[in-house]
């Protein structure tokens, strides 16, 4: 109960605080083609590896529902579940540790850490990481990695001293083409050598979050891991979830898209199949987390 409050206190506004909180969002099983709950995903984690939450990252609804599936894992599967973030970076994981492990402050730990502005947002996972002494996993690429990439290119990692190779992926990283190159493009609205920089960028961060959580899964058998990332890094199982793939090919990998949509009270599910094994429209009526 207890943390179930700091959830709903830190992630649900207040005007569907008496409201049934299971009436604002829908979880569509597209193997099976029917709406599913929670608990559903959880039994279905029981043959899976890895679970990826590709989420919006102001979506209150989608940060409760990453909230309650971790600790629905931890439940399920005890000694067994860890999370994985998008959120911080492969350097802060020595801070990330002596934050879970009590040794220093939650201010010390969202500075140096380099917490994002929506801390909040993903707080109670990390508090009930803490209490329940779950690892978590510091996976994506720091900054200054990225704007070295953005700058001059995938090649420039090979140039780094070792001390930095630690916290990056092998390299070469492998710059995905077909689908996702196509969907980078859209997004940027056609090729040319500034955009072709920035998916580079974009295959780093995949490459460095994939490889994270390939080398904790080798280092700890028998773990779950669930991996939370904006959707783009895992919509239609490219991205980040491919790269995973291609570095441990025996993993079993399960993947949540979990969105908004206007379409909320009627979804048409088979406009969305293609994204994910799960897909979660959450009710665009819900005050966003942040704007």
């Amino acid at each position: 109960m207890k943390f179930l409050s700091l959830i709903i206190g830190l992630l649900i506004p207040m005007e569907i605080y008496a409201q049934d909180i299971n009436n604002h969002y829908k979880i569509y099983d597209v193997k099976k083609q029917k709406i599913i709950s929670v608990d559903d995903i959880i039994i279905d984690m029981g043959k899976a590896d890895v679970l990826f939450f590709g989420e919006e990252h102001n979506d209150s609804i989608g940060h409760y529902l990453e909230a309650e599936i971790f600790k629905k894992m931890d439940e399920k599967y005890p000694n067994q579940t860890s999370l994985s973030l998008e959120m911080f970076h492969t350097d802060v994981q020595p801070i990330l540790n002596e934050y879970l492990a009590g040794f220093i402050s939650e201010k010390n730990f969202i500075k140096e850490a380099r917490a994002w502005e929506n801390y909040k947002d993903y707080k109670p996972l990390m508090e009930y990481a803490k209490q329940n002494k779950l690892k978590v996993i510091a996976a994506n690429a720091a900054a200054r990695y990225s704007n070295a990439v953005t700058k001059n290119g995938l090649d420039i990692l090979r140039d780094f001293p070792k001390t930095s190779r630690a916290y990056l992926p092998p390299t070469p990283i492998d710059t995905a083409t077909g689908r996702y190159n196509d969907k980078f493009t859209e997004i940027l609205a056609g090729h040319n050598m500034g955009s072709m920089k920035i998916y580079q960028t974009q295959n780093l961060w995949d490459a460095t979050m994939a490889w994270s959580i390939a080398k904790f899964i080798k280092a700890n058998k028998r773990i779950k891991v669930l991996q939370l990332n904006g959707r783009f890094h895992s919509d239609e199982k490219l991205g980040t979830l491919a790269k995973l793939q291609r570095y441990t090919a025996k993993l079993k990998i399960l993947n949540i898209s979990s969105f908004s949509d206007e379409s909320f009270e009627n979804p048409d599910w088979e406009k969305f199949k293609n994204l994910a094994d799960y897909v979660i429209i959450t009710d665009p009526k819900v005050k966003r987390s942040y704007e």
